[in-house]
């Protein structure tokens, strides 16, 4: 039987990337983002749900149009996120909230109403995090702290479904080619520049690409990683390991 997953963010950067990459092993997928207009293109045969995930009620919504379309539900790539600069000397409380809402909070309510599915198909999560949930940067503050809560809800689901053989994991890439920065208000020159800088940040050189962070997440979520729980992985070129420089 085919297994059935719901990516969330599907319209861009990375959750399109993952969705195309699930799509090419076989898997039926279930595409959600406030921007409906951009999902049609992305996967052939795929469900398309337009859907903002801040909304309390959505995320049951989303996945009663999965198993309603499919029949089942297996697999949930929690990809939706947003990132606004701001430090703590001028982060509006708006800018906080909204980043916590799409960050945090809309992950929470798809995989809590996603578990009962889940339970049922022994299926498992994959939250998209960042370098920034396990590593401070400055500049980026409610960016980094709705990251730091998406590893450790990431890591209490896995232990509170372990019992029912749910596995909930998450990727934490560094700097990634995508829409992000740019819609969080960074010009097209200036994130030239910053990834020009990046190259320099990276122990490997470079600046990475949603394809190879779609090829983790596919791993993640499938039977090959069977006995992988409750983790965050790093792929962001050695980002992570360095010291502030």
């Amino acid at each position: 039987m085919r297994r059935v997953a719901i990516v969330t963010g599907a319209s861009s950067g990375i959750g399109r990337a993952t969705a195309v990459r699930l799509a090419a092993d076989g898997v039926d997928v279930v595409l959600v983002a406030r921007r409906g207009d951009r999902l049609a293109e992305v996967a052939a045969g795929a469900l398309c749900i337009p859907a903002d995930l801040t909304n309390e009620g959505e995320a049951a919504r989303v996945v009663a149009a999965a198993v309603a379309g499919f029949g089942r539900l297996d697999v949930l790539v929690n990809a939706a996120g947003i990132l606004v600069a701001g430090s703590i000397e001028n982060t509006s409380a708006v800018a906080w909230d909204q980043t916590m809402n799409v960050n945090l909070r809309a992950a929470f309510l798809m995989m809590s109403a996603a578990t009962p599915r889940l339970i049922s198909t022994r299926g498992n999560v994959v939250n998209v995090s960042s370098v920034t949930g396990p590593r401070a940067f400055p500049g980026i503050l409610a960016y980094c702290v709705s990251k730091a809560g998406l590893d450790q809800l990431t890591r209490c689901a896995a232990l509170e479904l372990a019992a029912h053989g749910v596995r909930v994991n998450a990727v934490n890439p560094g700097v990634v080619v995508t829409e992000a920065h740019v819609a969080g208000g960074m010009d097209s020159a200036a994130y030239g520049q910053f990834l020009e800088k990046s190259k320099t940040t990276h122990p490997l050189g470079r600046v990475g690409h949603a394809e190879e962070i779609a090829e983790l997440i596919a791993f993640l979520a499938s039977d090959r990683a069977s006995w992988i729980t409750g983790a965050t992985y790093s792929i962001d070129g050695g980002r992570a390991v360095t010291c502030a420089r």
